[in-house]
């Protein structure tokens, strides 16, 4: 019985969903509100869950975790800098920030699909340093783009991207604004869980679909897909598109609900709290699903939002931030030793 409830949920999965349950009840006992704590939980999942879901395509299609999930940040934060010089604001910003981030990181994709079909076996170590290099040419490209709005520029010199630029008068908050309600002191924020859910739901679409089959069979089986007449090479190319698309729609989702664009270094390491997510979820290096994107969100976001403030009332003093970078980096490092079922991942 036990060891069915383990092959089903998976080890990983009972041990974080355990503790995040046990944090919940100590912040109980340690007079917390409640209310907050899951209200923090939410919405950091919605504003997590589609850089996370990014990581489904990739894994399908056969490129393993997509370490260079920042080009796809870097589309997405392209595409919001552009809309805000264009003069866009409210949800028209959103949308043409999301049209313009998923454009081009599709375009950016089909590159770096291209790319990784010349480093079979090492698309993980070379997608960590493919992003760490866009990232650093981003750095010096966001100083000399021609941007002229007041709002994005810095003050002094008049040229080039602020590091952090506040969305308070664009879009910010517009989707856990929308439709939003409150039960007791939990706040739903029903337009970015919407949007989170809908992004999901089109995917699973897709997955249905004959290239969506075609790309999940190449990416577990190559051999018997290509016997089947499936070209593989460009199923990776397909599944690296789509997943550095979602990844530009993460970024823009998770700016609104954040408050601020943040530039230069700040996409550098976000893959991995992704990485570590989707792994959490149930998923191998080898399969994933929605569902284990989703699921990882919630169980990792959570631990997140629940671990700091019941360490500041168990210990003490203002460790938040000591708090914080132990648990992410120690379920990263968790996650990517772990594979389904408690057994260590295999690739």
């Amino acid at each position: 019985m036990i060891s069915r409830i383990l092959n089903a949920v998976g080890l990983p999965r009972l041990i974080v969903g355990g503790f995040v349950v046990a944090l919940f009840v100590l912040g109980r006992i340690m007079d917390l509100p409640l209310q907050n704590l899951l209200t923090n939980s939410i919405s950091r999942f919605g504003m997590n869950a589609v850089m996370v879901l990014a990581m489904v395509p990739a894994i399908q299609c056969g490129i393993g975790p997509n370490f260079g999930l920042p080009i796809g940040l870097l589309a997405g934060l392209i595409g919001m800098v552009s809309a805000l010089e264009l003069g866009f604001s409210g949800f028209q910003g959103l949308m043409l920030s999301m049209a313009m981030g998923a454009g081009l990181g599709a375009l950016l994709g089909i590159g770096y699909g291209l790319f990784l079909n010349r480093v079979k076996g090492q698309e993980m170590m070379v997608g960590t340093y493919a992003g760490f290099a866009a990232v650093s040419l981003m750095c010096i490209s966001w100083l000399m783009l021609p941007f002229k709005n007041p709002e994005l520029i810095w003050v002094l010199g008049g040229k080039g991207l602020r590091m952090t630029i506040s969305l308070s008068d664009s879009f910010g908050h517009v989707l856990d604004k929308l439709l939003s309600f409150k039960i007791g002191g939990l706040v739903i924020p029903t337009g970015l869980l919407g949007v989170v859910f809908a992004l999901a739901a089109a995917y699973k679409l897709f997955e249905m679909t004959k290239l969506g089959m075609a790309m999940n069979l190449a990416g577990q089986n190559e051999r018997f897909a290509r016997a089947a007449g499936i070209d593989c090479d460009r199923m990776r190319v397909v599944g690296s598109g789509i997943s550095t698309a979602l990844g530009a729609i993460g970024i823009v989702v998770y700016a609104q609900s954040y408050g601020f664009i943040q530039l230069y270094t700040a996409p550098l390491l976000m893959a991995f709290p992704a990485v570590a997510s989707v792994l959490i979820g149930g998923a191998t290096p080898k399969e994933a699903s929605v569902s284990n994107a989703l699921i990882g969100t919630l169980l990792f976001q959570s631990l997140l939002a629940t671990t700091v403030p019941v360490a500041q009332s168990v210990i003490g003093g203002d460790i938040s931030e000591i708090v914080r970078l132990i648990v992410s980096n120690g379920m990263v490092l968790y996650a990517l030793t772990r594979g389904r079922g408690g057994d260590a991942a295999d690739g």
